[in-house]
């Protein structure tokens, strides 16, 4: 167990995650959630820089609505882009940071992951409680 208190962000993150830019339609974004296990997905400017996070939970907002609005047609609420509805400068954890320091933080913040980026912003993974639980099973195996 004591193996899991030198593991950082970089041992574990998935590298090259899949993104989107602020411009992508949000049924390419159901798109991505419906072929992979993503609750979310980093939104990147031209330059690879995070510039928001797009998530299912986000997705959803996009069909809420008021007493006094009509909802509109829902190939029209798919055609909306991103950046109408994710969530602007989202919680980022760099590669060096302890995997100790993730596990506190996504425990305190009730989240699934965060993007990882470099020093200039780019993004460059995610981690997720999966990739967690995998290091936390990493550092137990065979001290049965």
């Amino acid at each position: 167990m004591y193996d899991f208190l030198s593991y950082y962000v970089r041992d574990y993150m998935t590298a090259g995650p899949q993104t989107v830019t602020p411009e992508t339609p949000l049924h390419e974004l159901q798109g991505l959630f419906d072929r992979h296990d993503f609750n979310g997905v980093p939104v990147v400017d031209s330059d690879g820089r995070i510039v928001g996070l797009a998530t299912k939970l986000d997705l959803l907002k996009a069909f809420t609505f008021t007493p006094d609005a009509m909802v509109p047609h829902y190939d029209t609420i798919m055609g909306r882009p991103v950046q109408e509805l994710m969530t602007r400068e989202p919680i980022t954890v760099t590669p060096d940071l302890p995997l100790t320091r993730v596990l506190q933080r996504m425990v305190d913040m009730r989240t699934k992951g965060f993007p990882v980026v470099d020093d200039e912003h780019r993004v460059v993974g995610v981690i997720a409680r999966e990739d967690l639980l995998g290091a936390l099973r990493d550092a137990t195996a065979g001290n049965g």
